[in-house]
């Protein structure tokens, strides 16, 4: 693949799963939509990465880390932005956590962090 084709495969990627999110929220599954709002800006990262740095981005989930490893002028509400959204990916992903992260996951909570995680895809596409 061209580095054109890897970027538009990211960005197309994140799309998808950009919807399934918005879908998931529509039905109240809020756990897993959060967790789908990780791979929106993970995806969208790896992209960002594609263009700047390198075709082949870190295999890495932590998505404070992987910005890190771009030239990303992030502000200090980004990177906290991306530090709680790495949490979704690790709460879901281990059964001890998982459960502990379904309680928290209220439609308040998932609302505002839905939009932070809308907020940032928005700022990532604008750098893509």
């Amino acid at each position: 693949m061209t580095k054109k084709e890897l970027i538009e495969y990211w960005v197309s990627s994140s799309d998808k799963d950009f919807k399934t999110m918005e879908n998931l929220v529509k039905s109240t599954d809020c756990l897993w939509a959060l967790f789908i709002g990780h791979l929106v800006i993970e995806k969208l990262l790896k992209a960002y990465y594609v263009k700047t740095i390198a075709d082949n981005p870190p295999m890495i989930h932590h998505l404070l880390r992987l910005a890190e490893k771009t030239d990303l002028l992030l502000t200090e509400e980004q990177k906290d932005t991306l530090l709680l959204v790495t949490t979704f990916n690790i709460n879901v992903r281990y059964p001890d956590y998982k459960y502990e992260f379904y309680k928290k996951c209220t439609k308040e909570y998932t609302e505002i962090n839905i939009a932070k995680i809308k907020e940032l895809r928005l700022w990532l596409k604008g750098q893509i």
